[in-house]
């Protein structure tokens, strides 16, 4: 006989109204993934996104699992504690529970700790004969092979934004606010170049992301995995980083393979502010030459820019936007920075009592400031960063920064017009 299953991909209301108002979001590969590893023989599943979907309550399901992230925790307690009221059993698995396991397990009736390519599947066949245990800790590194497709056909969102792909998992640095070691375990993989192009192929958009934290860090992975895919004639983005940029060859591959932008983490423009975070893989005085380069292949540079560093200041916004105009940027990803627990930025933090609280739901590096910065008043730091999105996506901006890159001009004017048209909203 089945048993019923709920996948949740969970959005607290607060982040969720932010990101909405944005039409260029990419789903999250988690649950579609994790539905890959199902056997319908003996589950019927549900698939649920909240960023637009309402969560099921009134139906009944024997084991609902709910991926967990920061921000996102307190929402999935309150949103556990009613399907358990009901009668389901409920698994909790994500960054959240693998960087907090205590505090996680006290909500839910099983936690999933780590990478889950091994520990997932072996659950649902306990579950299923009806011996789970409360506990499933990710002890062997997974090798990235032979992995399901993920069940894109669950998810009801607009098939523009379903295409997601992973052909690498981890990352070579040690950035102080970054949470990926604290995740995964700490070595890098690649996925078979063979099953990453089939999984694109099976793809309906032409159009879609590689959710690799790094993808150029093994660059003969990349430059085989692109040089398979050009033939497929896709279009898509990946996340990078700036150093690896300073390469012609994998460049020329990227742009002959259909890429349109890369993610690049610039996080500042002051080369103090990257030392005292370790990120000095990032030169600012090589913005420009690789950038330039970036623009030279038409790729589109889609900066992440983080404010609230030790090092800046209230003149650090009009300097980052100077910065990011003279370079031609073609689009931010602005963040407040946020110490996520667990990593190196909130360990020091706690130690000197600058956290203002520790809220998770706030948590998020979009809505909220959560500790005390130290060039300026937390409502100093968070008004210049409202006041340099709204700057940064204003016409003169993109007008004087598509003068500098004249990259992918129709592209270009789309993404900044969702970005402009979500700050007018807010």
């Amino acid at each position: 006989m089945k048993k019923s299953i709920l996948l949740i991909q969970p959005e607290n209301q607060k982040i969720n109204s932010f990101r909405r108002k944005q039409f260029n979001n990419f789903v999250q590969i988690t649950m579609p993934y994790l539905a890959g590893f199902i056997d319908e023989a003996k589950y019927k599943i549900t698939l649920v996104d909240e960023y637009q979907q309402q969560i099921p309550y009134t139906r009944k399901f024997d084991l609902v699992a709910i991926t967990v992230n920061t921000p996102n925790s307190g929402h999935c307690y309150k949103m556990a504690e009613k399907f358990q009221a009901a009668g389901a059993k409920v698994v909790m698995g994500g960054p959240h529970a693998t960087l907090l396991p205590a505090e996680v397990s006290e909500h839910c009736d099983i936690i999933v700790i780590g990478e889950a390519e091994a520990t997932w599947p072996q659950l649902l066949e306990d579950f299923y004969q009806g011996k789970y245990q409360t506990e499933y800790r990710s002890d062997a590194i997974p090798e990235l092979t032979n992995l399901p497709l993920p069940r894109w056909d669950l998810l009801h969102r607009n098939p523009l934004m379903k295409g997601a792909v992973i052909s690498t998992r981890g990352c070579p640095y040690n950035c102080s606010y970054c949470n990926l070691k604290q995740i995964y375990h700490n070595r890098f993989r690649t996925r078979p170049v063979s099953e990453v192009i089939h999984e694109i192929s099976l793809m309906k958009s032409r159009f879609f992301v590689f959710w690799d934290d790094n993808f150029f860090a093994d660059k003969a992975h990349a430059i085989e995995v692109m040089e398979q895919l050009r033939p497929l004639r896709k279009k898509w983005a990946a996340q990078v980083t700036l150093a690896d940029c300073n390469n012609d060859e994998l460049l020329e591959k990227a742009s002959a393979a259909g890429c349109l932008y890369l993610f690049v983490g610039l996080e500042s423009f002051s080369p103090a502010a990257l030392r005292g975070v370790n990120k000095g893989m990032n030169r600012v005085d090589a913005y420009r030459d690789i950038i330039g380069k970036l623009h030279r292949h038409n790729i589109m540079i889609q900066a992440g820019i983080v404010f609230g560093f030790d090092e800046d200041t209230p003149d650090s916004f009009r300097q980052t936007l100077e910065g990011c105009e003279a370079l031609g940027i073609d689009g931010v990803t602005v963040s407040l920075l946020t110490p996520l627990p667990r990593t190196p930025i909130y360990a020091r933090m706690k130690r000197e009592q600058r956290l203002l609280h520790e809220d998770w739901s706030l948590y998020n590096g979009k809505t909220d400031v959560v500790f005390h910065p130290a060039g300026m008043t937390s409502e100093q730091l968070y008004e210049g960063y409202l006041d340099f999105r709204r700057r940064f996506y204003s016409l003169p901006s993109f007008i004087r920064r598509m003068r500098v890159s004249g990259t992918h001009p129709v592209y270009n004017f789309v993404m900044n017009l969702g970005y402009r048209l979500a700050i007018k909203r807010g």
